[in-house]
């Protein structure tokens, strides 16, 4: 399947016509992007979206369902700020457009601003993630075919200064998970892809557009 990624920078091209990029099956946001710009991307490629949060972003936390569809938080109705219809990635497993996408946003904590975490707060993130995707494998027996988060995993790809280092999380998230992709954003230099251990993990600051075949059945059965 052919999936459109974006992150950090709003690109002229797609913000003009999304569908100069030709047609894609589902569109990935790795964070820091305006949700109206997200929205723009969903009606004019007619694709779903999943995404996760950058520090830029607002407080995506804490919105949930309850059974008559009412999303609600902190036990009263919300309006979420993000598009209708996307997919919250954030501390979730989604499974949007045949893909099972595991998500972790936010960066390492600078400030006092929304979706900023310090190394144990996202390690603690990243321990609950493996726990929910184990349990839909437990389910269902399909595996995480796509980890997005907004920084990079520590000491591949990520940045010198303190803001831009990855998480330690990420790399024991990947070891846990092993899945084919790790898509980020937040680090605007050396953008491109590198690996760790079976996984790609690549930065998709501005627009990138990858190919992606979900893991069949019966790898999704392998340990």
């Amino acid at each position: 399947m052919r999936l459109l990624a974006v992150s950090d920078h709003v690109d002229e091209v797609l913000d003009h016509d999304p569908r100069l990029v030709g047609p894609v099956d589902l569109v990935v946001s790795c964070g820091d992007l305006p949700f109206d710009y997200l929205d723009h991307l969903m009606a004019g490629l007619d694709a779903p979206l999943a995404f996760v949060a950058g520090n830029h972003d607002p407080d995506v936390g804490g919105y949930t369902t309850a059974r008559s569809g009412l999303v609600v938080k902190a036990g009263l109705p919300a309006e979420p700020p993000w598009p209708p219809g996307a997919a919250n990635a954030d501390g979730h497993v989604v499974d949007v457009a045949g893909v099972r996408i595991a998500g972790l946003g936010g960066c390492r904590r600078y400030s006092d601003g929304p979706n900023q975490y310090t190394q144990r707060q996202q390690r603690r993130r990243s321990r609950r993630l493996v726990t929910a995707a184990r349990w839909h494998k437990f389910r269902d027996g399909r595996r995480v075919d796509l980890v997005l988060t907004h920084a990079p995993p520590l000491g591949v790809g990520d940045g010198d200064d303190d803001v831009h280092r990855g998480f330690a999380a990420h790399l024991d998230l990947i070891d846990r998970l092993r899945p084919p992709l790790l898509l980020h954003g937040h680090v605007d230099a050396g953008a491109g892809s590198d690996r760790h251990g079976d996984t790609v993990v690549r930065n998709v600051v501005g627009r990138h557009v990858l190919e992606l075949e979900p893991q069949p059945a019966h790898q999704r059965h392998a340990s």
